[in-house]
C-alpha cells in the first residue's frame, strides 16, 4: 500500500555554490553521500548532488513532513553497484519509517538545467 509519495524538481547549477561550503557538505549530505560526491568531478557532481538534493525534499514530501522534521544529512541518497539509487536512512527519519513499518523508493532523473527525484513510501 502507498503511504506516500513526493516529488521534487532541483536546478543544478543552484549546487555549485553549496558544494564549495564544508558546512553546507556536512549539514544536507551524510559521511557516505560525502564520499559519492567525492567520485564525481564538474556536471557530474552538481547533477548528483542536485538528484540526491531533491531526494531529500521529495522523502520530506512523500513523509508529510516540512522541512527541518528530520536532519538533511539523515536522508543519504546512494547508489547500488547497478547505478540504482537507494535511500539509507539515520536518525528520526529512520526511526519515523521503522515507526510506521514503511519502504523508501526513490527514483532519480537529470536533464539540461534540472535534476528530479521521485519518491514513494509503501507500507504492508
Amino acid at each position: 500500500m502507498i503511504a506516500g509519495i513526493g516529488t521534487d524538481l532541483c536546478r543544478i547549477a543552484r549546487m555549485e555554490k553549496g558544494l564549495a561550503s564544508p558546512a553546507f557538505l556536512r549539514r544536507v549530505y551524510g559521511p557516505e553521500e560525502r564520499a559519492l560526491l567525492e567520485t564525481h568531478t564538474g556536471t557530474a557532481r552538481l547533477s548528483t548532488a542536485a538528484a540526491n538534493f531533491a531526494a531529500k525534499e521529495a522523502f520530506l514530501k512523500a513523509a508529510g513532513v516540512g522541512i527541518g522534521a528530520f536532519a538533511m544529512a539523515d536522508i543519504q541518497v546512494l547508489r547500488r553497484k547497478s547505478g540504482a539509487p537507494y535511500y539509507q536512512l539515520s536518525g528520526t527519519a529512520a526511526e519515523f519509517l521503522a515507526g510506521r513499518s514503511l519502504t523508501a523508493h526513490i527514483s532519480l532523473t537529470h536533464e539540461g538545467e534540472y535534476a528530479l527525484a521521485f519518491a514513494v513510501l509503501e507500507g504492508a
